[in-house]
């Protein structure tokens, strides 16, 4: 986005030219009193010289015949004096009026081109960079007390006001547990609803998580990205303030009471898709690139007609790639990718693994980590890298709900990719820009992807005729 000029700027060029106007009109209000001498012949002598010298006034002198009056070239002299001073006149007026309409139109054309900037850098601020905007404004304009604060569009509401719209925090609104409080729905003014992160109590952990939040969530605008509306500071309590995403997290879908009920074929692949184009937007299109460090089922939200949402950047890293001792090892087992939990070494390639994880639980059905025995846990990772592999068994470990549901040559592509994924050498896992273009073609169109899914009624009665 190019520079905006600030109005101010253009208030000085406007007193620039007032300046140079008066200076001219000045200039030729004095040429009026000041007339200038023909050069070729002498001023008119004035009254005062005409008079005699006391030495001289008794001698006498005679009288000129009229033959020697004034020679005509003098009357000559007395009429150009006069003309000049009218063509000055004239000339000093045109200038005038000339830079008064410049200096009138000047302001309006200021005016006109500020109030249209500024128009254009509020419209470009709240829209995301691939073109798909989303406005917060109608959200924003639910808070009955907010006040705009230094964090951009974030806005810093009242303690009050959220413990109104939460009914107290109460344990009824709970939406969820994070490691430093719960999250809570809140009903805001005019219907809208809204989740309430609630911290507290975690020291500088907990200041430092809230404190990234802010930051990267402030300037980050992209639809599959949780949008953090506003935050509150109440004492030794933080709150954050986001979108509310009404059919809850992936690993409630998946893992929850329903079991995946809900998550056919293209919808897991939908929420493939959606997950990638995020985390592509996080490590291509921001300045730095930011690492989330954190991604997992639960961290993915689902919108009612299952769009999915990268959330909780509390351990996010804006920068690049990060090495041992630079940062504080945090992850959550299961996503953490082998280079970053033996080596500390973090990459965008991290990411990657974890999304791999996150792939495997759509494509299988699994948690990440499951128990076999009181104190030994198995991965999924290591559990279905054989399979994937083998094209006779990976039909078998495909989750019940979506068996048998899709076309072979789909499963055995997203298969590939998750192995490819899950790599334990970090240069062998792809880019998610290759990820993401890779799952495209395997997204039916009217779910964002490029698939066009053709009616099998249609081909039975093509083969029949």
């Amino acid at each position: 986005m190019k520079p905006q000029v600030p109005f101010h700027h253009h208030h000085h060029l406007l007193l620039l030219l007032w300046f140079l106007s008066f200076s001219l009109l000045l200039a030729l209000a004095n040429g009026r009193t000041h007339p200038i001498s023909s050069p070729l012949h002498p001023p008119l002598p004035s009254p005062q010289s005409q008079r005699l010298h006391p030495s001289v006034q008794n001698q006498p002198f005679s009288v000129s015949p009229p033959s020697m009056a004034p020679s005509p070239q003098v009357m000559q002299i007395i009429v150009i004096r006069h003309h000049p001073l009218h063509k000055e006149l004239i000339i000093a007026i045109a200038v005038a009026s000339v830079a008064i309409l410049i200096i009138v139109v000047s302001t309006l054309c200021a005016w006109i081109l500020w109030r249209r900037a500024r128009q254009t850098y509020d419209s470009k601020d709240i829209q995301s960079s691939d073109g798909r905007g989303i406005t917060l404004v109608p959200v924003l304009s639910k808070f009955s007390s907010l006040k705009l604060s230094k964090k951009g569009l974030l806005a810093m509401i009242d303690y009050s006001y959220l413990e109104l719209a939460t009914n107290k925090f109460s344990v009824s609104n709970v939406l969820g547990e994070g490691g430093f409080g719960c999250v809570y729905k809140a009903s805001l003014d005019g219907g809208a609803l809204a989740a309430v992160k609630k911290l507290e109590g975690g020291g500088q952990d907990c200041e430092r998580e809230f404190e990234n939040e802010l930051d990267l969530l402030g300037r980050i605008r992209h639809p599959n990205v949780i949008s953090l509306l506003g935050y509150c500071v109440h004492g030794e309590t933080r709150l954050l303030v986001y979108e509310l995403m009404q059919t809850g997290s992936l690993e409630t879908q998946l893992h929850g009471p329903s079991r995946g009920a809900a998550l056919n074929w293209h919808i897991r692949m939908k929420i493939a898709l959606d997950t990638a184009r995020g985390l592509e937007y996080l490590h291509e299109h921001c300045i730095p690139p930011v690492i989330h460090r954190d991604l997992k089922s639960s961290n993915i939200l689902l919108d009612s007609s299952f769009n999915a949402k990268i959330s909780d950047f509390g351990l996010a890293v804006a920068g690049g790639n990060q090495n041992k001792g630079t940062i504080k090892l945090s992850g959550t087992l299961g996503y953490v990718a082998p280079e970053y939990l033996l080596d500390g070494k973090l990459t965008e390639k991290s990411d990657v693994y974890a999304f791999g994880v996150v792939l495997l639980e759509l494509l299988i059905g699994r948690r990440p980590v499951e128990k076999m025995a009181p104190s030994q846990c198995q991965s999924i990772v290591t559990w279905a890298m054989p399979q994937l592999i083998d094209r006779s068994k990976l039909p078998n470990i495909v989750d019940p709900v979506i068996r048998n549901t899709m076309d072979l040559k789909h499963l055995y592509q997203v298969a590939a990719v998750a192995v490819l994924c899950v790599q334990p050498e970090p240069s062998y896992r792809p880019l998610i820009t290759d990820v993401l273009h890779s799952l495209i073609p395997l997204v039916p169109l009217e779910l964002g992807g490029t698939l066009r899914i053709v009616d099998p009624s249609t081909n039975r009665k093509a083969s029949s005729h």
